[in-house]
């Protein structure tokens, strides 16, 4: 890994991007995370929209405009927009990302599902953002990765816009009306959320391990160009 890994960021629309820059002077340039804004057609947590937002044209678009920044590895940094398509189309997606710009290319919904591997849990809850018909096909793709997802509760918020203005508290509470007793750990999926600068907070909150999207999406971008560094602030996950 180089002295200071560059960690290209694909970001759909405005919501919660300001988390990666935020991030990034915290750890004093550790990390670089050029992020590249790409298209949206209509921003709304619905099936037929985030098929869209996830299409193939709008991420090489994206994918050209990120190369000026010559990253290590690439993230699509946008749950929804990754696990819409499936287990196999999910993967298909970031291959393609991949042919564009010849470096290891990844996207939040993997990544949760490989920091869930990494941590070596199997039985978690889910707090979504999303309307429901949305959130079932979170927790169908989780499962397709071999998580043990016992319980869902959706918050049924369309826009990312929306769930962009969300504070500390909101998520505790979401956190909280997910949560039970067995589960090991607590995933929040969605980039439009804000969470790097909350998320030994939200762990205390909750008593266990809290996986949120752009949490998973930095440790995947580092994870796929060498071993994870051991970072203040971030979690359980940036811990192990």
């Amino acid at each position: 890994m180089k002295n200071r890994p560059t960690i290209g960021l694909l970001y759909p629309g405005y919501s919660a991007e300001d988390d990666y820059p935020a991030l990034e002077q915290r750890l004093d340039g550790a990390v670089r995370l050029p992020l590249v804004h790409t298209s949206v057609g209509e921003d709304a947590h619905r099936v037929d929209a985030l098929l869209d937002l996830g299409s193939a044209p709008r991420l090489a678009e994206g994918a050209k405009a990120l190369s000026q920044y010559e990253p290590d590895a690439v993230m699509w940094a946008c749950t929804s927009g990754s696990f819409v398509f499936g287990w196999d189309g999910a993967h298909e997606q970031v291959d393609g990302i991949a042919a564009e710009l010849d470096v290891p290319v990844s996207s939040t919904s993997i990544a949760f599902a490989d920091a869930i591997a990494h941590l070596g849990l199997t039985k978690v809850a889910v707090a979504a953002s999303y309307p429901e018909d949305v959130a079932t096909h979170f927790v169908d793709f989780m499962r397709k990765g071999g998580t043990d997802v016992l319980t869902m509760r959706s918050n049924g918020i369309i826009t990312a816009a929306e769930v962009g203005t969300l504070g500390k508290d909101a998520v505790v509470s979401m956190i909280h009306a997910a949560d039970v007793p067995e589960a090991e750990a607590v995933l929040v999926p969605d980039t439009a959320m804000h969470s790097l600068a909350w998320l030994d907070d939200l762990e205390e909150a909750a008593g266990k391990v809290v996986l949120t999207a752009n949490q998973v999406t930095v440790w995947k971008g580092l994870d796929l160009i060498g071993d994870v560094p051991p970072l203040d602030g971030l979690g359980t996950l940036f811990r192990r």
